[in-house]
């Protein structure tokens, strides 16, 4: 793969219109997206926007991102360690809510993470997250178009 910078998507968790977001960003700016998931995920005709259909099993697309992307890329996920290990190989993470994951913020992230699994798992908490807000939407696509920004070919 040459120097271009690409984005990375851990699909299988993404919410469609955050998707749709991607998708209409890919054909705007011409950055090569990669939808990573282990069930089949409909995409649009563009030769800016790939799928890459994984097998089933734990972690097995968040390890599949983390070995195609480099140094420098984007990695859109809600999963706090794919983000971790895509930060400590020099890229970037951003979560589909539009939070930007840094080295100086993701040890607390993964911290809370597991506290929340604790919590979790002891029944004291139940559920996940909110549905994506409109402001939630917004922040995401800022984020990205920030990114983008930053990235031109």
């Amino acid at each position: 793969m040459d120097n271009k910078k690409h984005i990375w998507v851990d699909a299988d968790a993404c919410p469609v219109v955050i998707r749709e977001i991607l998708f209409r960003a890919a054909a705007r700016t011409q950055m090569p997206v990669t939808f990573v998931a282990n069930q089949y995920i409909k995409t649009p005709p563009s030769p800016y926007i790939h799928k890459l259909q994984v097998s089933s099993g734990f972690d097995v697309a968040d390890n599949e991102i983390v070995r195609r992307m480099n140094a420098g890329d984007l990695v859109i996920t809600s999963d706090i360690p794919l983000a971790a290990e895509a930060i400590e190989k020099g890229g970037l993470a951003l979560s589909t809510r539009g939070e930007e994951f840094t080295r100086e913020n993701i040890r607390s992230r993964l911290n809370i993470r597991d506290f929340m699994d604790t919590m979790r798992s002891s029944g004291m908490v139940s559920g996940g997250p909110p549905p994506l807000g409109q402001a939630e939407k917004q922040q995401f696509a800022n984020s990205l178009d920030r990114w983008l920004q930053q990235n031109k070919a």
